[in-house]
């Protein structure tokens, strides 16, 4: 029994395991739920972000400059969190390691994100950024898949939006490599593409770095006749080098 408990917190966890007791994943406290209410209050404080492409803007800014000057395909853009310790070892745990129990903690932190619950209550289709097979095939799970699951069980679509070409990963890769590196890489289903036109549709994913892979997404779903577009991001790079 003793054994069971220290390991508890290093085991995979079922969906729904976010309401068992359980030891917080950052501090540590025991028992509580798996991301505390205090980590989320200390670590996830509200911030005043750009509406388009979630980077931080000044108190009384909407948009920054960057999306005045050239406006992102998507109308609406929300990140939960920063992309920073405490959140980007736990994004890694459940990205990379496994950890798939972690997507319902993860999905409540985002909703918990001003503006998230009225985005999801207004959205049409909700649809999680696609994967390359051979991307799927190495992980076995696309998270961004679980965390649009969890946001908006029964809206969640990832048959109309597709990712053409395998690419190299986008961490590994300098901006004006990201860049190149998605273009054209999305492309919704010709034969679902009537699904989309004139919907209110939400794109859903985990990390937005440069924010490259979103923005083809979206161009996509906007050439395809989707209106509005919105994003939403459990984690962003906040320095406007990464944008």
């Amino acid at each position: 029994m003793r054994l069971m408990t220290l390991l508890r917190p290093l085991l995979p966890r079922p969906a729904g395991a976010a309401h068992w007791p359980s030891q917080c994943l950052v501090c540590r406290a025991w028992p509580a739920q798996t991301l505390c209410a205090d980590c989320r209050s200390r670590f996830a404080p509200p911030a005043t972000r750009c509406q388009r492409c979630a980077l931080p803007v000044p108190a009384g800014v909407a948009v920054c400059g960057a999306c005045l000057r050239e406006p992102p395909p998507m109308a609406q853009c929300l990140a939960a969190v920063p992309w920073q310790w405490p959140w980007s070892l736990c994004i890694v745990r459940w990205k990379f390691d496994g950890d798939t129990g972690l997507s319902a903690p993860l999905a409540a932190l985002l909703q918990a994100t001003p503006g998230v619950t009225e985005a999801l209550a207004t959205a049409e289709l909700v649809l999680p950024m696609p994967m390359s097979p051979q991307r799927l095939a190495e992980r076995g799970y696309n998270p961004a898949l679980l965390l649009a699951r969890q946001l908006a069980p029964g809206r969640v679509r990832p048959d109309l939006l597709l990712r053409t070409r395998h690419t190299p990963p986008q961490r590994s890769l300098p901006r004006a490599e990201r860049l190149r590196n998605v273009r054209g890489a999305f492309q919704v289903d010709p034969l679902a593409a009537p699904a989309l036109r004139g919907r209110h549709v939400l794109l859903v994913d985990d990390v937005m770095t440069t924010g490259a892979s979103v923005r083809e997404a979206a161009a996509a779903l906007r050439a395809a006749g989707a209106d509005p577009i919105g994003v939403l991001v459990l984690a962003r790079t906040d320095t406007p080098a990464g944008r």
